[in-house]
């Protein structure tokens, strides 16, 4: 499984070095919305990042927020977000990332998130310990809500903005501190490496999570994904270190 994991290492640093490059530069808009943007950098991050895996292992399919490659009922399918936090990075913000899973028959056995402006590459195999940088992490040990500082994403759509306000009100008083910090594949990095002790949202992708997932359970944490019947391909998650009682 070694060979999954550089794999997906070198793609995740090569898709950096794109991002990393045209930071702060003139950026091309594809689709602008009321809580979201597409730019075509994430478009031409998840086709080196599909070149590279997909060249290297013809036989996988690629599952990825800017489109997906190849037969998606294939044993091994590469779960990608080339650029999460994009509205961060269109208004020059410093806070984004990219998140590279692997899944064999549905299961996640890779996962990878790199953020290249600060060099910190989070990686994992399964059954393997974690690393950030090639050092071993773990989840905080927090258990008291009030000393925890949680991450509360709202989502792009006015249902899962309405539903994640009142929560994000509820942890802003019970929490010792609550960060919106724009991308959810560094949140769950965070959880699981302690930075932060939870992260909450009421709708997220796949992509958004899956290399976030392998890291947080692999460090130790937990995490709880619903499928939502009213969103299609959308999830409602709570990851956290395992000991907290979020009081939900």
């Amino acid at each position: 499984m070694t060979h999954y994991l550089d794999a997906a290492i070198v793609a995740a640093r090569a898709a950096g070095d794109l991002l990393r490059r045209n930071f702060q530069q003139p950026l091309r808009v594809n689709a602008s919305e009321a809580h979201d943007i597409k730019l075509e950098i994430d478009v031409e991050s998840q086709e080196l990042i599909t070149n590279l895996l997909l060249k290297k292992f013809p036989h996988h399919a690629l599952y990825g927020e800017e489109g997906i490659v190849g037969d998606q009922m294939s044993e091994f399918q590469w779960v990608v977000d080339p650029l999460d936090g994009t509205v961060n990075y269109f208004y020059g913000i410093p806070h984004f990332c990219v998140s590279i899973a692997l899944r064999c028959e549905a299961e996640i056995i890779v996962g990878v998130i790199y953020d290249p402006l600060r060099d910190e590459m989070w990686a994992v195999q399964k059954g393997a310990e974690p690393k950030l940088n090639d050092r071993p992490f773990r989840v905080s040990e927090r258990a008291d809500l009030a000393e925890a500082v949680i991450s509360v994403g709202l989502s792009k759509t006015g249902v899962t903005i309405e539903s994640g306000l009142p929560l994000l009100q509820a942890m802003v008083h019970r929490a010792r501190k609550c960060r919106l910090m724009g991308s959810a594949a560094l949140d769950m990095a965070y959880v699981a490496c302690g930075r932060f002790d939870a992260y909450i949202e009421q709708g997220i992708s796949l992509w958004d999570v899956a290399a976030g997932w392998i890291l947080v359970e692999s460090a130790g944490g937990t995490v709880e994904m619903r499928l939502r019947t009213d969103m299609k391909d959308k999830y409602s998650i709570i990851a956290s270190n395992g000991v907290i009682d979020l009081k939900l």
